[in-house]
């Protein structure tokens, strides 16, 4: 089973329709136990990152979800979701983030912003989140942040809109994804699936 966090943002229902659709139990839940008991969890998200932060502090599932990743839970962060694993973002009054992956989060370079549509991202490197998709895929962004990872082996794919920016990362058990794999039609389903695998191949 798979815990999509609520807190009260992110495309949760959209998530978990995304899920059933691949044949994967992924149910919404704040409570506690029930997200530390999952075989994987994701932490979607749309808003702004203070917002996020202080929403996730509010209802105490920031420890939650950090304890999660500690314990070796396969966790995927979802658009504001794969930012808030960062250790900081510049966003509005600026904030500090979960720490999970090391790295800020900046305004994207780009003269128009958000960044909103379908774009293609290239894999840098084999990584099990991207398993079967080839060399690269196209993936539905909405955002007008990025994230800066420090250490670049954590960078799985990247897209360019303005800059280049880190689309897809990977370090450990902690996956994120600055797309929406559950608006992106046949690779974001097998973006998830491969999480599912993940999630069900480790002992229970």
């Amino acid at each position: 089973m798979i815990a999509i966090v609520d807190y009260g943002m992110g495309n949760r229902r959209s998530v978990e329709k995304a899920f059933a659709h691949v044949g994967v139990d992924a149910v919404i839940t704040g409570d506690e136990s029930a997200i530390r008991g999952a075989d994987g969890v994701v932490l979607p998200g749309v808003g702004a990152f203070p917002e996020a932060m202080r929403s996730l502090a509010a209802t105490g599932l920031n420890a939650v979800v950090t304890d999660v990743a500690a314990s070796g839970t396969p966790l995927l962060g979802i658009c504001l979701g794969m930012q808030l694993l960062f250790e900081r973002s510049d966003e509005h009054e600026g904030a500090e983030g979960l720490g999970l992956l090391p790295g800020d989060v900046a305004v994207l370079e780009s003269p128009r912003l958000p960044h909103i549509g379908w774009n293609h991202v290239t894999f840098r490197r084999e990584a099990r989140l991207t398993e079967g998709l080839g060399a690269g895929a196209a993936f539905y962004h909405v955002h007008s942040h990025a994230c800066r990872p420090a250490d670049t082996e954590d960078l799985v794919g990247t897209a360019e809109y303005g800059e280049v920016f880190a689309s897809i990362v990977e370090r450990g058990n902690v996956f994120g994804a600055q797309f929406h794999p559950e608006k992106s039609s046949r690779d974001g389903l097998a973006l998830l699936r491969n999480f599912a695998g993940v999630c069900a191949a480790l002992p229970a």
